[in-house]
């Protein structure tokens, strides 16, 4: 019984519980990750943000249209030199103009560039939403794991009681022992098949709630599995190897970081903004098209003429903008600060609740584990050769139950732990 439980501890879970026959091949972690990221509506909205946030760049970097106008001047009554009235054209000129914005000292880079800063920090703030709804789905992943378990060790638990059922039927039939003694243990396994009910209603729900997550509305519960290892390992990296890891991987920390070059781009926009932009036009006239060219002095046929508006700056010299983009480098500069200090936080409080779990579970897998099966096979054997009473044996079976629902509580305990510490990380550290 003792290599049979272990065995289902160590292993894959899917090999601990009867599957349906008609069950699909149970998904692995990296699997249900990978359906998250793929069918999550979250993810994908925040997704279609970031290709909004691309055709901003578009718009940032173009340049300002020219401007074209036509105009047809001196319409009216108009006398030609023979004395006669003219038409109300004859001295029409029609003149046609081009403008254009000049921007100087590189705004429309530095639009650019800024846009492009805004979609690195959605970039970012995109894979920390994908690390926070992980951490979400590695909790139901774990719980799932955590009822195979306990339906595992429930079941185990059954099937050796009715073993000693049996042995007791026949110890009764010999006359070793008394039927109100049998009848006391044949009472007790109703608590052990209300452990196996218990754990598989449990398992159904986890599996409910984890399918919801999936948004998996197509499979029926029965059909759908999960499995993975369901034990527990020392971290192999060092507090300090996880804070570097977490300096250099956390989406959120990266954020702020880019959040700071925007800052300081957008600074240098609104020091470019505080200049003159001239505008520079183009225009052309031709009067010979009437008689317009003969009010010319000397007479004028066609011309051609360049102009240049230079805005005085006297008032507005985008002042505001200058101190507010000033300001907001340093409210960045304080933000990123704060969220080193916060990764720093979150790191150490999830090792230690590793470190803390693994010196808890070490001493169950080294001794406890061990000693709570020899003791009930010990008790076990006793009672059925007469020599140790049925108080005695329930005892026994009592302390192995506990021993074994307190492991597996402390391995969904470490499991969760390490969820929070590669969230904390910000990548698996710890599969």
């Amino acid at each position: 019984m003792r290599l049979v439980w272990r065995s289902c501890i160590g292993s894959v879970l899917a090999g601990c519980v009867a599957a349906n026959a008609g069950a699909q091949t149970a998904l692995t972690w990296p699997e249900v990750r990978a359906r998250f990221q793929a069918t999550n509506p979250a993810l994908q909205a925040d997704a279609i943000g970031i290709e909004e946030l691309r055709a901003n760049e578009l718009t940032a970097f173009l340049r300002p249209n020219p401007q074209l106008s036509a105009t047809l001047d001196q319409i009216g009554h108009t006398q030609l030199e023979t004395g006669a009235a003219g038409g109300l054209f004859a001295a029409a000129n029609p003149i046609v103009a081009a403008t254009y914005l000049h921007e100087r000292q590189g705004k429309r880079e530095l639009r650019r560039d800024s846009a492009q800063s805004a979609t690195s920090i959605a970039v970012s703030a995109h894979a920390d939403l994908e690390r926070i709804l992980a951490s979400t789905l590695r909790t139901a992943f774990v719980q799932v794991l955590q009822a195979k378990a306990f339906v595992a060790l429930a079941q185990a638990n059954l099937t050796s009681y009715d073993g000693t059922l049996a042995l007791s039927r026949d110890r009764l039939q010999a006359g070793d022992i008394a039927q109100i003694d049998l009848d006391r243990l044949e009472l007790q396994r109703v608590t052990y098949e209300s452990d196996v009910q218990t754990a598989q209603v449990n398992l159904r729900v986890a599996k409910i709630q984890l399918q919801r997550i999936l948004d998996d509305r197509a499979t029926p519960v029965d059909q759908f599995d999960v499995t993975g290892p369901y034990d527990f390992m020392s971290p192999s990296q060092t507090l300090d190897d996880l804070r570097r890891i977490a300096l250099d991987h956390r989406p959120d920390l990266e954020a702020a970081l880019a959040g700071i070059e925007k800052a300081q781009i957008d600074r240098r926009l609104a020091m470019a903004n505080g200049s003159t932009d001239p505008v520079i036009s183009v225009d052309a006239g031709l009067p010979a098209v009437s008689q317009a060219w003969r009010s010319y002095n000397p007479p004028l046929r066609q011309y051609v003429g360049v102009g240049m508006t230079i805005p005085l700056r006297l008032f507005d010299r985008n002042q505001g903008e200058k101190l507010r983009t000033d300001l907001d480098v340093s409210r960045n500069e304080k933000l990123m600060d704060a969220a080193r200090l916060q990764v720093f936080g979150d790191v150490d409080t999830a090792y230690a609740t590793v470190m803390s779990t693994v010196a808890l579970l070490q001493p169950y897998k080294d001794r406890y584990l061990d000693q709570a099966t020899r003791v009930r096979e010990t008790v076990t054997f006793s009672y059925q050769s007469g020599g140790a009473s049925l108080l005695e044996f329930l005892q026994a079976q009592q302390e192995y139950h506990a021993v074994q629902v307190s492991y597996v509580n402390l391995i969904a305990a470490y499991l969760n732990a390490v969820n929070q510490l590669n969230m904390a990380v910000g990548q698996e550290v710890i599969q």
